[in-house]
């Protein structure tokens, strides 16, 4: 521990020091209210703890809604316990002890960031603050100019503040932090001028030139791999993922040892030719089917929930005119206790009657989504697309499959028939001739390499079926949800009665 501590008592923040930051900061009229009544720490949107001895960061994440926080002027060592903190804006940890940047990974809505006067060496791990405009790490450790570099990721940064670092006595350091951070607006508490923006462009244009090409390839891949991403949802939607292309037939034979083995006998090479255009084939007819089914669903999907709304809305609007009714017939306030109480059994007769003609709506609401369940044609629908897929790529990837086993062992017995006899004329690798031992193990190999490949395919059905399953299940929970965000609209309607 440093020697500072010997002069002062460490805190941690625990829940006393919490409430009086928070009593602390409310305006004074309200300051007693708040004390004696308490105040829900999730309501509370800032808070400062600033010149509090902090030692270590914790207890925090009651806060949170919390959007600016201050933790200035204390002897914090390290950034942790911040993860709850998702709404955080703005963030002051100057004048700490901090070595280390860390612990942010979760604040990505900051965006002003103060780590001045710490003792931290290197700019990291901020790679999730995207939406970063200020950041100052001035009055700190780091020495090596191109650490700079790390900032351009930040495309909203627009102030920085690097004074007091070693790697400003370098000669060159403004015209490099401008020429590497060209959207920069202030840098140390000054306006960059057009003039300096000119010179660091130039001077540094050799270094920037290869950073932007980089940076514009990354950021091709980045897209790529979204849109590849977005692709792939759209098939798991339609049920039909990984059937396009050479995907599952790749997949048969990515992990398969012995189908690499086999390749190598004569004649395989031959039949190894036709086999994957057939098989694929197969499997983009089906997925060219599913997408065509899926178009199909979604616009089924889309008029049973506009049916559904339209049946919401009217019966909603039905029970509002209800409760209208029965506030129009008792808009006059009885000042007789006498008249009052002539009128109870009238007035309970109407309640009576109100609630009922509600439930009997309730009723109604659910009996309508019934029929609109039972006699939408999306549920059939898609256990026949699914049907069609299961059964068309269980027997067809199979008969190909089965086929290809066939001929493989023909093949293999052949060659171990020529192979006893001194026939081959082939020279095979070591690990293929002990294939060719006898007639079992070359047996067992092709029907092991066979299975392997036939259980590829009993997986890719299982999870056709297995997403088919859950968005049924999630569809039947929207309609239930659906069905009670009615009733319970439609009685809130009731509330100030």
């Amino acid at each position: 521990m440093s020697q500072l501590y010997n002069s002062i008592e460490p805190n941690i923040i625990d829940d006393e020091m919490v409430q009086k930051a928070v009593e602390e900061q409310c305006p004074e009229d309200i300051e007693k209210l708040v004390k004696r009544e308490g105040i829900n720490f999730k309501d509370v949107t800032e808070l400062q703890l600033s010149f509090r001895n902090i030692l270590q960061i914790d207890n925090l994440w009651q806060f949170e809604n919390l959007t600016k926080l201050q933790l200035d002027n204390n002897i914090i060592e390290k950034i942790e316990a911040l993860e709850s903190l998702v709404h955080l804006v703005w963030l002051d940890l100057s004048f700490n002890n901090i070595e280390v940047i860390e612990g942010l990974d979760t604040l990505v809505k900051l965006q002003d960031l103060s780590l001045y006067n710490n003792r931290i060496s290197k700019i990291e791990h901020m790679d999730t603050l995207h939406e970063l405009q200020i950041f100052s790490i001035g009055k700190n450790n780091l020495t090596t100019l191109e650490d700079v570099i790390y900032l351009r990721r930040f495309k909203n940064l627009r102030t920085l503040n690097l004074s007091g670092n070693p790697f400003c006595d370098n000669e060159q350091y403004m015209l490099f932090v401008v020429a590497h951070l060209p959207d920069l607006v202030y840098l140390d508490f000054k306006l960059v001028s057009d003039t300096t923006r000119e010179v660091a462009v130039l001077t540094y244009q050799d270094h920037t030139k290869p950073l932007e090409h980089e940076e514009a390839q990354a950021l091709a891949q980045l897209e790529e791999n979204q849109a590849k991403q977005k692709e792939l949802e759209y098939h798991k939607a339609a049920f039909v993922e990984y059937l396009n292309g050479s995907f599952l037939f790749d997949s048969m034979y990515a992990d398969d040892t012995e189908a690499a083995k086999l390749a190598h006998l004569p004649g395989v090479g031959d039949l190894l030719q036709a086999y994957p255009s057939w098989f694929v084939s197969v499997c983009e007819n089906l997925f060219n089917y599913g997408l065509k089914e899926y178009e199909k669903r979604e616009a089924e999907v889309s008029d049973f929930y506009e049916s559904l709304h339209e049946a919401l809305t009217a019966n909603q609007q039905e029970g509002r005119k209800i409760i209208l009714d029965f506030e129009n017939r008792n808009k006059r306030v009885m000042f007789s206790y006498d008249i009052a109480e002539s009128k109870q059994a009238e007035y309970k007769e109407d309640i009576l009657q109100l609630s009922e003609a509600l439930m009997t709506l309730e009723m109604l609401i659910s009996d309508q989504l019934e029929v609109r369940v039972k006699h939408t044609p999306v549920r059939p629908h898609i256990q026949n697309t699914v049907g069609v897929i299961f059964l068309l790529l269980h027997p067809s990837c199979r008969d190909l499959e089965n086929h290809h086993h066939e001929k493989l062992l023909e093949i293999s017995i052949t060659t171990l028939e020529k192979s006893v006899k001194n026939e081959l004329d082939e020279d095979l690798p070591d690990d293929v001739r002990m294939l060719l031992g006898d007639k079992t193990t070359i047996v067992n190999a092709v029907n092991a390499s066979h299975g392997s490949r036939l259980l590829k395919i009993d997986k890719r059905e299982s999870d056709i079926l297995s997403n088919t399953y859950r968005w049924q299940t999630a569809r039947r929970k929207v309609g239930r949800l659906n069905e009670r965000v009615a009733a319970y609209t439609l009685w809130g309607e009731t509330g100030s009665l």
